[in-house]
């Protein structure tokens, strides 16, 4: 893949997060029910941030939890024919809970779904919402966030690449185009 552009360095990753803080904080007008899940691998490092900034914020601690989706995915055989069970942390109750949905990339809308899917086994929340740093849009499913860090425009032949310090030793967001074989 061929480096196309930085689109976001950690300073207008972190601004991004901490608009999304007010805006969840602005909707849910209480934090009493409020709860925020991270999806693996680089949602888990945005929902920390975010919980850190709420506590910022209005000086209360959110529920934060960990959910992995793997055997949620719908295209589980074509992208790992041995998946790994990474088991989701999630050390409270969601039922009547306003859950906060956090991811980096929301792109087809595929990996929101199998969140769901998980999430709803669980229990039944008042509400689920959807955080993502990026809204790179070719939507395949009725899927939409309630906030979004960056919209950005992208073709197929793209690929959006979230790089979080916790995860890969940097926080930024580039934009590669894929290079034919």
């Amino acid at each position: 893949m061929k480096l196309k552009a930085q689109i976001m360095d950690d300073i207008a990753v972190e601004r991004a997060i901490v608009r999304i803080a007010h805006q969840i904080l602005e909707k849910n007008r209480s934090v009493e029910q409020l709860c925020i899940i991270g999806i693996k691998t680089r949602g888990v490092p945005i929902a920390s941030r975010l919980v850190k900034a709420i506590q910022r914020i209005e000086d209360v601690t959110v529920d934060m939890g960990i959910l992995d989706i793997s055997l949620y995915r719908d295209d589980l055989a074509e992208v790992n024919k041995d998946p790994t069970l990474n088991a989701s942390e999630i050390p409270f109750s969601v039922v009547g809970k306003n859950v906060i949905l956090v991811d980096d990339v929301i792109y087809t809308g595929r990996t929101v779904r199998a969140a769901l899917d998980a999430i709803i086994n669980l229990g039944r929340p008042a509400t689920i919402q959807l955080a993502v740093l990026i809204d790179r849009g070719h939507r395949e499913l009725p899927i939409r966030a309630d906030y979004v860090g960056k919209n950005i425009p992208t073709a197929k032949s793209e690929v959006v690449a979230v790089h979080m310090e916790e995860c890969d030793g940097e926080t930024c967001v580039q934009l590669f185009e894929k290079v034919p074989n």
